[in-house]
């Protein structure tokens, strides 16, 4: 049986999702409860690798297993085997060739800017603070350039092997309650670092270092040094795959 999860977690302790040699992962923690509850040595696929740090509302992923448990029953037993900052939501039958990774159509992605005079002890390791008042028109009038099809080359750290830089994001918004700001992305892929650097290209932004119409031009230059610092990844959460 092909079964997919619905993930929740604090990554702050863990190094990213995937499986690491000499570290603490998403992936592994995950894949030793369900070892411990099946007796089988299964590899869980995550839709979405994220970093070191990186959050998750609604990570998918999936694995191959005979066990007997029931559906219904599968969350809670998983979930007793879990340390208390990874969560399973949901698990369900899908068909046989799923895949979470190759199967999904988009992801959204969320980073926090806690943008307030003081730090918050309590949102530290789920927002990043920043001190100086941003301009959000101006962040929300940047953020209209990344839209559609573009090669993102700008938008990713050095260093990283892909076949390809081009990108398709779908939706890209800007918004502010009270001290928080949130920068919501939705995309058909994302590069590594990609939503990290576009937020910090929109707070350089929002700090008037970058006029909004300079967007267009640091897209098309494909230069890393044109566009923003990266966060960091205590600010980002994927929040949805789309399938």
């Amino acid at each position: 049986m092909n079964v997919e999860l619905l993930l929740e977690y604090d990554g702050t302790s863990y190094h990213g999702w995937q499986r690491q040699k000499n570290a603490r992962s998403v992936q592994q923690v995950l894949e030793e409860a369900i070892n411990a509850i099946t007796g089988e040595n299964v590899r869980v696929i995550g839709a979405g690798r994220t970093d070191a740090g990186v959050h998750a509302l609604g990570q998918v992923a999936n694995f191959k297993t005979n066990t007997r448990i029931p559906l219904e029953k599968l969350p809670y037993a998983i979930n007793n085997r879990l340390p208390d900052d990874i969560v399973v939501k949901r698990a369900r039958a899908v068909p046989e060739d799923f895949h979470a990774r190759l199967w999904a159509k988009a992801k959204v992605y969320a980073y926090t800017i806690h943008n307030a005079s003081f730090p918050s002890p309590l949102i530290r390791n789920f927002a990043y603070f920043f001190p100086i008042t941003l301009d959000v028109d101006a962040m929300k009038r940047a953020g209209s350039y990344f839209l559609g099809v573009h090669d993102f080359s700008a938008f990713m750290a050095s260093g990283s092997a892909v076949k390809s830089c081009v990108r398709h994001i779908f939706r890209l918004e800007v918004n502010r309650q009270g001290d928080l700001i949130k920068i919501e992305v939705e995309a058909n892929g994302f590069l590594y670092n990609m939503v990290r650097i576009i937020s910090g290209t929109l707070l350089d932004v929002g700090l008037h270092r970058i006029c909004p119409e300079e967007v267009a031009s640091i897209i098309e230059s494909g230069n890393r040094d044109m566009a923003g610092r990266t966060l960091p990844p205590q600010g980002l959460c994927l929040l949805k795959v789309v399938y």
